[in-house]
């Protein structure tokens, strides 16, 4: 390239950035964005550097660019960016998320706790912020149960949001309440149906429900929880031979039927209700399949795939042309 035209071209970005609109520093953001779904940090840096001399008090900017040193492994970059905006009493939530994930990979508990409980009071009902605390108070003090009151405290107040029933799920399959752990993971597998976390999560169902009818479970306190529990045992024989996908959706099958037609009134619970509608449109195989057969042998799933193809592809349809959203007011609580 032409030195002299080389020199005029950065003349022009320059003054087209000092002098940039609204729509131009929009244009800047999409472009930084951009680079970074494609792990190109250091140029998502130097665009929305070049932003924030056109706009040096944009929260986006600012946002985006601690955001992006974090991603790139620049800790102390990105914190000197994000603390522009979380000292502020007007910081938005997602400040808060990037601040708590840089002190979080410093290890620096002390100002994490400082951190999200300020954004808390800000945010109270803010999923998102309680699942990273719980989450920091777990690698903080993993024997305490500060962090599940934080998970709980999460699903309640913000009750679609999944990080929570992830988390809560691990937590509870650890300490041996099978309860829990069983339904907050299937919610959360329903609520972020394919992630890494997702296949994590239905192992962990696959393992609990064989813990269940191997060596007992928690049956809790509430009447929700001994509900759930008592129609579940009744179901115990057919887990006689092994738990296989097939074996746990004839069990599951036969809960369904016993929860919504048995004498005692039941409260109302979202994943029961998906459930039953799942068996009601002759999709609730191929959603047992999906959930367990997947893990569990993933040639023999694959097989039931090639000769259910019909099947398979009706629920897969169902399952992504919903939303599936738990209401307000179903909290029972796994405390």
């Amino acid at each position: 390239m032409n030195m002299k035209f080389f020199f005029s071209f950065l003349l022009a970005i320059n003054f087209s950035v000092a002098f940039a609109q609204p729509a131009d520093v929009q244009q800047l953001l999409e472009t930084a964005r951009s680079f970074q779904r494609s792990a190109d940090y250091d140029n998502a840096i130097l665009v929305l550097t070049k932003a924030m001399q056109a706009a040096p008090e944009n929260t986006d900017i600012i946002k985006e660019l601690a955001f992006t040193y974090y991603m790139s492994g620049q800790n102390d970059k990105a914190l000197a960016e994000i603390k522009k905006l979380v000292d502020k009493e007007d910081a938005d939530e997602k400040a808060f998320q990037i601040a708590g994930n840089i002190y979080k990979t410093r290890q620096d508990f002390k100002e994490a706790d400082k951190l999200y409980k300020k954004g808390l009071k800000l945010f109270p009902n803010s999923g998102a912020l309680y699942s990273e605390y719980g989450d920091v108070l777990y690698q903080k003090e993993p024997g305490t149960i500060s962090s599940i009151k934080m998970w709980e405290k999460g699903i309640e107040s913000d009750p679609n949001f999944s990080g929570n029933y992830y988390y809560a799920s691990k937590y509870y399959g650890t300490i041996g309440n099978n309860l829990w752990s069983l339904l907050y993971g299937e919610i959360f597998v329903n609520l972020e149906s394919y992630s890494t976390r997702t296949i994590e999560i239905k192992n962990i169902l696959f393992d609990i429900y064989k813990q269940w009818f191997i060596a007992g479970n928690s049956k809790g306190s509430s009447p929700f929880e001994i509900q759930f529990a008592a129609s579940l045992n009744k179901q115990s024989k057919e887990a006689s031979f092994g738990l296989t996908a097939e074996v746990l959706t004839a069990i599951r099958t036969r809960f369904i039927v016993d929860w919504f037609h048995g004498n005692t009134p039941r409260p109302s619970f979202r994943l029961f209700d998906y459930q039953r509608q799942l068996l009601q449109e002759g999709l609730f195989e191929a959603y047992n399949q999906w959930l367990f057969g997947s893990v569990v042998n993933t040639s023999v799933y694959q097989n039931w795939v090639t000769t259910h193809a019909e099947e398979n592809t009706a629920f897969i349809n169902f399952q992504r042309g919903r939303i599936f959203k738990i209401p307000a007011g179903q909290y029972y609580g796994g405390k």
